[in-house]
């Protein structure tokens, strides 16, 4: 299995011109973080996990060039607003793009990108097969995936175990029951915007007590504000098992 990380960022963590912080005028490259997504390669078939406002850039960086199957978290911007540019791939494999997501973010995207599901669809715009996902595990391309419930804040969101890898970003608690799904892993990737207490994303701390708890092997934090501080900084203040996660990042799981 290979994992790249595509974007390590939020949208509060994209750089403005406003912005004076020490991040923003970082020239450290892993400091300049895009928004969160990743693709985890395995059994020959690549799996996108959310498709941001970032999404054509990432696959231009990372020279993507094949897509079986997006799985979406949810429904927020910064992780549905690149869908639009998938049609570079509907070309390359000549048939739509298989997106899996709940059915109330199958909603949504037929809101959003109603020009995809009309009826009178104009020529040259993306294809889009909208595909259920389960309460229990499915399968993408031949490859076993299993959702993982979590709150983010009041809207249920889902985060995605493949085999022993997980990939949770937006939360801010999960559920007992769904810990345990979590357990043995050889990576865990969780979100964790900023140092200070929010009322919709973990927190560092919080989140090092979810991976102290679920003990995998590995842990990265991802989905990281620019609040949180300096890449070269903040690891070196972790626990030896984990690391702040920064774009391009690839991960190679035997």
């Amino acid at each position: 299995m290979k994992i790249t990380f595509l974007g390590t960022g939020s949208s509060q963590g994209v750089p403005v011109i406003a912005c004076d912080c020490k991040v923003c005028k970082s020239s450290n490259e892993k400091d300049k973080r895009l928004r969160s997504s990743v693709l985890v390669e395995v059994d020959g078939k690549s799996i996108l996990i959310d498709a941001g406002p970032d999404f054509r850039q990432q696959m231009l960086r990372a020279n993507v060039q094949n897509i079986d199957g997006v799985l979406l978290t949810h429904e927020h911007t910064d992780h549905i607003f690149g869908l639009d540019d998938i049609r570079a791939f509907n070309w390359i494999s000549k048939k739509p793009m298989d997106i899996y997501s709940e059915s109330r973010v199958m909603k949504h995207l037929e809101q959003v990108y109603n020009y995809v599901f009309s009826e009178q669809r104009p020529g040259g715009i993306p294809e889009m097969n909208l595909c259920p996902i389960p309460e229990a595990s499915f399968v993408v391309s031949g490859v076993k995936v299993q959702p993982i419930r979590v709150m983010h804040h009041k809207l249920p969101v889902l985060g995605f175990r493949i085999e022993d890898f997980a990939y949770i970003t937006d939360l801010n608690s999960i559920s007992d029951t769904e810990k345990k799904k979590l357990k043995g892993l050889d990576v865990l990737v969780v979100g964790a915007t900023h140092k200070r207490k929010h009322f919709s994303h973990f927190s560092l701390d919080e989140a090092l007590e979810l991976i102290d708890e679920l003990q995998p092997k590995q842990a990265y934090i991802t989905h990281i504000s620019h609040k949180m501080g300096l890449q070269k900084g903040d690891n070196s203040d972790l626990p030896h098992n984990v690391l702040l996660a920064y774009d391009s990042l690839t991960l190679v799981l035997f």
